[in-house]
Parts: structure tokens; C-alpha cells; sequence
């Protein structure tokens, strides 16, 4: 069994990746999107593309998409993952670092899903088959909180609401230096770095991507900072931050001093999504969530406060 589609590239997607474009149109992942056209399912304009091909305002793309059975999530306890809300239709984490959102291509570790699925949730089935009830993630390095759907209704608004941006997503991060000035928006395109795996960059080409950052605390060696987003792409604050020469304490993939972050006893980036507040999908109720440090970053940021 297989589903075909076949949609005319619109003008936002113009200059994308055919694995990007395809992944957007059809909801699919693009690590799913990738096998697709590397195993030949894929048309754009009446020719097989590479996944890497870009594509253009009005061009065809063709996608024949066999059918792929759930992906059976391990049921992996997380004993130290903690639920801060839950009804029947959404269940909000608090995800400890080292957890990666959803099973995902080379990753063997813990996830949010197999969690949850050690304790008996039964989460949405919408979504890609391996981030079902997902409606937005935290990397394996960023703590804090995250939500997931429960309900098929709860993740078509839950989805929505961050396509609108109208989700307050607050995070804190630790940075090196000071920025100047110390309030301010960083509106700047970010796209998938041309020579490093998994690592992104500020570049003309990318995304739109928008971050409101604030300094909370001023200290000799760092700054602690509030960080909204309006937009949600990979590692965007880090990227951005990064950009700005003030990579997160801690995040020598992005520019961080590892002396630094080793004179602290940080093992990973100085980020924590502290506060996510929504308009409840069903019943229209405001939630406010909020969370506190973990220990590993309330204690780099003390320290830090004590080398002043």
C-alpha cells in the first residue's frame, strides 16, 4: 500500500532543499523525506532529484510514500523526568538533559516518548511515525519544559499554535560576556551548516528565525539572559547567541570556552526552558507552567555569581 501526492512547490519554499521542501509539505521528518527520494520515490518536474537538489516557485514535486507501520517505541524509564501537567489531552515534561524528544536516526539513549510509554501513556497517534503526539522538541543537551499530545484534537491545535507562534516558549541561558546592548531581538535566517552534521548557522539562505533575548544578571565572567522566541528552528538560540559572540556557557560546539565551562563543572550548555504557557486545545483555559534549575546549572551559575 502506498499514498501519492503530488503538490506545486509554493513560493516560501522557494531555493529549499527537495528533502526540506518535501518534509514541510507532506509533515513528514526529513530524515524521512531523505529515504524517500534516495530510494526513488521522489519527482520534481518529471526528473529524479537529489535529496540536496533545491527547488523552485511552481515546480512539481511527486512523492509516491509507501505505507510504514508505527515505529514501536522502547518503553525506557526516566526516573528523573518529572510530569508538571496532565489531562486527556496533554501530558507537559520536565525533561532532564541527556533525553532526546523521540526516537530518532543514531540515537540509542532514553527519550521523552519511551518515558512516557514506560509509564503507561497512551500518546497521539498524528504526527511522523517516530515523533507521534510531538508538537514541539528540546534538544538532548536542553533541559526544561516540553510539551506532548495525548489526544488527536490536542495535537492538531497543539500544532497550530506553534505554526502561529502564539505559544510562550521563556528560556534562560547563561552566556559568556555581556551583551551590548544588553535587550534585544536577533532577527537572523538560520540554515544547516555546509560542512558540519548537525550543527546550523546564520546564513542568507536559511529560515526566518527571530529571538528576543534580556539580561536578568550581569556578572564578571557571564550574563544570565531570558530568551523568547517567536520562531522555533533547530538550536536557534544557541545559533544565535552564538552569532552574537556570546555562545551559552558551556557549548563548545557553537564558541564556548571549555576552561570556562570546566571552571563551573558544566558538561553541556547553560540553557533551561523555564516557563511554556498556551491556551488549553479543548478547554480554552490559560496554563502557565514553569520551571525550576536543574542542580548541574543552579550550581555553574553560582559559581559563576561567586568568582565576582
Amino acid at each position: 500500500m502506498s499514498e501519492h501526492r503530488v503538490i506545486s512547490v509554493p513560493e516560501g519554499l522557494e531555493g529549499e532543499r527537495v528533502d526540506v521542501a518535501l518534509a514541510r509539505l507532506l509533515g513528514l521528518s526529513r530524515s524521512r523525506a531523505a529515504e524517500l527520494v534516495a530510494d526513488g520515490h521522489v519527482v520534481l518536474d518529471g526528473s529524479a532529484p537529489a535529496k540536496s537538489d533545491r527547488v523552485w516557485e511552481g515546480a512539481m514535486l511527486e512523492a509516491t510514500i509507501p505505507t510504514v507501520a508505527p515505529v514501536q517505541v522502547e518503553a525506557i524509564p526516566v526516573d528523573d523526568l518529572t510530569i508538571v501537567f496532565e489531562d486527556d489531552d496533554l501530558v507537559v515534561v520536565d525533561k532532564p538533559v541527556g533525553v532526546a524528544a523521540h526516537p530518532g536516526v543514531g540515537w540509542t539513549g532514553p527519550t521523552v516518548l519511551g518515558a512516557l510509554a514506560a509509564r503507561g501513556y497512551r500518546i497521539s497517534t498524528s504526527g511522523a511515525p517516530e515523533r507521534q503526539g510531538i508538537v514541539h522538541r528540546l534538544d538532548v543537551g536542553t533541559s526544561g519544559l516540553m510539551a506532548v499530545a495525548k489526544s488527536e484534537h490536542a495535537y492538531t491545535v497543539m500544532k497550530q499554535y506553534f505554526r502561529d507562534r502564539v505559544v510562550e516558549k521563556t528560556y534562560h541561558a547563561l552566556v559568556q560576556g555581556h551583551p551590548d546592548p544588553h535587550t534585544g531581538t536577533i532577527d537572523a535566517p538560520i540554515a544547516r551548516h555546509p560542512k558540519h552534521d548537525f550543527k546550523f548557522t546564520v546564513r542568507a539562505d536559511g529560515r526566518p528565525s527571530i529571538t528576543h533575548y534580556d539580561t536578568l544578571e550581569a556578572h564578571r565572567y557571564a550574563s544570565l539572559l531570558t530568551v523568547k522566541l517567536e520562531t522555533g528552528r533547530t538550536h536557534q538560540i544557541r545559533v544565535h547567541l552564538s552569532a552574537l559572540k556570546h555562545p551559552c556557557v558551556g557549548d563548545p560546539l557553537y564558541g564556548a570556552d571549555p576552561t570556562l565551562a570546566k571552571k563551573v563543572g558544566l558538561e553541556r550548555q547553560w540553557l533551561h526552558a523555564v516557563g511554556l504557557g498556551f491556551v488549553h486545545p479543548r478547554t480554552g483555559e490559560p496554563v502557565d507552567l514553569l520551571s525550576d534549575y536543574p542542580a548541574d546549572l543552579q550550581h555553574a551559575l553560582d559559581t559563576i555569581r561567586d568568582l565576582d
